[in-house]
């Protein structure tokens, strides 16, 4: 009997940064670095290239969904999970991303559902940014996303990154910790459909059941 490796995860990566020395850049990259050390076919993007207007719905009706949110759309239905370093600003989500998210979520079907989600942070900060992915977790959360229990955050990253890598070795192997799990997470949801069920009955919800969120 013939068996067949598992195809390698596709993992989309962005940094919600616009700045060009921006540590959760640097952070997106360590992250899309270990994925690709651990089989991951890697995506890592610019939020630049995700560049769309403040949201108005009349300029959605006349000219439709902005070319920079169509883009994350196509790469999102291109891959299996999605992971997002993200600064803090003023304790919440950079405006941004919400207005990235806003308007990729017009699309239909909408491509945020389902699809597995990792959160990171990087801050000069004692709190690493903790404050702004609690906030960016209700909208993916509400949109369907399957955010992963754990995130991490790393506090004072304007020292404690150093050529590419967590300077701190515990720290370090948590992060590649949490990178690991992630991955072994999507991987089991992509491969064993029964992990589907599972996920979402962790969640507190039924499968199946009507939520808005889903497409119908």
């Amino acid at each position: 009997m013939t068996t067949h490796a598992p195809s390698p995860l596709n993992v989309l990566i962005f940094s919600a940064s616009l700045r060009a020395g921006s540590l959760n850049t640097r952070l997106a990259r360590h992250a899309a670095n270990h994925a690709e050390a651990l089989g991951a076919t890697v995506d890592l993007c610019s939020m630049h290239e995700f560049d769309v207007p403040l949201y108005d719905g009349d300029i959605e009706a006349t000219d439709g969904i902005p070319p920079g949110a169509e883009e994350l759309r196509r790469r999102l239905v291109a891959s299996d999970a999605f992971i997002i370093a993200s600064p803090e600003y003023n304790g919440s989500m950079p405006g941004v991303l919400k207005n990235l998210i806003d308007w990729t979520s017009r699309s239909r079907p909408q491509p945020f559902d389902t699809r597995h989600a990792l959160l990171l942070s990087a801050s000069p900060s004692m709190a690493g940014g903790n404050r702004g992915l609690w906030a960016l977790r209700v909208p993916l959360e509400h949109l369907g996303a399957r955010v992963f229990p754990d995130m991490f955050s790393l506090a004072v990253a304007h020292t404690a990154l150093a050529d590419g890598r967590i300077a701190d070795p515990t720290l370090e192997q948590r992060f590649q910790s949490t990178i690991r799990s992630f991955l072994e997470l999507v991987e089991a949801a992509k491969h064993y459909p029964c992990i589907k069920h599972a996920w979402v009955e962790f969640l507190g919800e039924q499968p199946g059941s009507p939520i808005d969120r889903v497409e119908t």
